[in-house]
C-alpha cells in the first residue's frame, strides 16, 4: 500500500510515490512553467495520473493522495487562495482532482503548506514524537504550522498560523499592508526590502553597492554578513530580534516543546538560533522559554512533501 504526496510551489511540482513507512518509493519535480489557473490544475492530474499507472505498473495499491498547497486550503469546500500562482484566489482544486483522477477510490486531502511542514516533521522529521510544536517557516514570505495537542490548529476560517502579519512595530506603516510588520521585516524578500531602505539612507559601508542593485537575493546579504559587511550586519541584526521577538510571542501564547525553523531562509539563518534564542528570552513567559527546544527542519525543502504523505496517511 502507498500514498501520493504533491507538494505545489509558486514555481514547481514535486511528487512522490511514498509507502506507509515513509520509505520513498519514486519522486519528481516538475516545473510549472508559468502556468496559471486551470493550467497548474491540470499539470497536477497529469503528473498525479502517471504516478497512478506507475503504482499500477509495479502493482502497489495507492489508497489516498495529499497534496501542500501554498496559501489556504478551505476544508469545507476545497477551493485553495494561492497568491503566488495567479487565477488561484478561489480555485477548486478538490473537485478538479476528484473529476480528473483515473482511480476515483483515491481519497484526497488537501492542506496548506504551512500545516504540512509540520505534519511531514512530526512523521518523519525533528517533531518527531511531540504534541505541541510549531514549525517557522522563513522564505519568500513567512507561516507558521501549529500543533495544539496533536491537531493542526486551522482557526475558523483556516488562516490560522499567518503570522507574517504579527504586529511587532509601531507605529503602523502602510507599507505593512500586503505581507504584514513581520515578513515586511524579516522573510527573505522582507531582508531585501530593509537592505534597499538602508542602502538610500547611505550611512553604511557596503559590498552591496557592489551588486546588481536590482537584483539582490537573500543570500547576497548573508554572504556579505560574512564579509563582516556593515550594512548586512545591520539587516541581519534587525532580523534576528524580529524572530526572536515572534518566537517569544509564539512561546507564550502556545507553550510549545519545539519550534521547527525551515524555509529557505533557514538555511542560512539555521548559525543564529542561539542568537534568536537568546533574544527570544528577553521577551517570552521566563518559565515557557526554558522549556522550549529551537531546532532547524530535518526535512529541509521536503517537509511539505513528508507532510502530504502523512495527511494522505492520516485519512
Amino acid at each position: 500500500m502507498a500514498v501520493i504526496a504533491i507538494d505545489l510551489g509558486g514555481t514547481k511540482l514535486a511528487l512522490a510515490l511514498l509507502g506507509y513507512d515513509g520509505e520513498m518509493i519514486s519522486s519528481k519535480k516538475v516545473s510549472l512553467d508559468k502556468k496559471q489557473g486551470a493550467e497548474v490544475g491540470q499539470l497536477i492530474i497529469e503528473q498525479a495520473n502517471k504516478i497512478l499507472h506507475e503504482a499500477n505498473d509495479k502493482n502497489i495499491s495507492v489508497s489516498s493522495l495529499g497534496i501542500c498547497v501554498p496559501g489556504i486550503a478551505h476544508a469545507k469546500t476545497g477551493t485553495i487562495w494561492a497568491p503566488n500562482i495567479p487565477g488561484w484566489d478561489d480555485y477548486p482544486l478538490y473537485n478538479e482532482l476528484k473529476n480528473g483522477l483515473n482511480n476515483k477510490d483515491v481519497i484526497i486531502k488537501i492542506d496548506s503548506d504551512r500545516a504540512c511542514c509540520i505534519l511531514g516533521e512530526v512523521w518523519k522529521g525533528n517533531a518527531a514524537g511531540c504534541n505541541d510544536v510549531i514549525f517557522l517557516s522563513v522564505g519568500t514570505g513567512i507561516g507558521a504550522g501549529i500543533l495544539i495537542n496533536g491537531e493542526i490548529l486551522r482557526g475558523s476560517n483556516d488562516i490560522a498560523g499567518a503570522i507574517g502579519w504579527m504586529a511587532l512595530n509601531r507605529p503602523f506603516d502602510e507599507k505593512y499592508i500586503s505581507c504584514g510588520c513581520f515578513e515586511y521585516h524579516a522573510s527573505g524578500e522582507g531582508l531585501i526590502k530593509v537592505t534597499m531602505e538602508l542602502l538610500q539612507s547611505k550611512r553604511y559601508k557596503t559590498s552591496l553597492l557592489n551588486e546588481r542593485i536590482n537584483d539582490l537575493i537573500a543570500k547576497d546579504v548573508f554572504d556579505a554578513y560574512e564579509m563582516k559587511d556593515e550594512l548586512a550586519i545591520t539587516v541581519i541584526n534587525q532580523a534576528i530580534t524580529y524572530w526572536g521577538m515572534a518566537v517569544a510571542n509564539l512561546i507564550s501564547l502556545f507553550n510549545p516543546e519545539k519550534i521547527i525553523f525551515g524555509g529557505g531562509v533557514f538555511g542560512p539563518a539555521v548559525k543564529f538560533l542561539d542568537a534568536i534564542y537568546e533574544e527570544g528570552k528577553k521577551w517570552a513567559q521566563p518559565i515557557s522559554i526554558q522549556q522550549v527546544k529551537l531546532q532547524p527542519s530535518a526535512l529541509g525543502n521536503e517537509a511539505g512533501l513528508y507532510g502530504a504523505g502523512y495527511l494522505a496517511l492520516k485519512k
